[in-house]
């Protein structure tokens, strides 16, 4: 099995809002997954691994402007490909 698509590196901070700074879409383009205090997450809307912090949806709350209330929690993160 040789695989000759190169993956991008994983960025050490990531959001999958568009409109974001920290949005990269060819890291998208791959399933990106997120490793947080030992256990897989799969709700993580952005995350940076240096200050070890990944936002999440509040429940089904919404802003001013119609995205969900991301919530702040703090941890070891690990991202990876799956």
């Amino acid at each position: 099995m040789n695989d000759t698509t190169a993956l991008p590196p994983l960025p050490d901070h990531l959001s999958v809002d568009p409109g974001s700074p920290f949005h990269v879409a060819a890291v998208f383009e791959h399933d990106v997954g997120i490793r947080f205090n030992g256990r897989d997450r799969f709700d993580v809307s952005e995350y940076c691994i240096s200050e070890g912090w990944i936002k999440v949806p509040a429940g089904k709350t919404l802003d001013r402007k119609g995205h969900p209330l991301l919530i702040k929690l703090k941890g070891r993160v690990e991202a990876f490909y799956r």
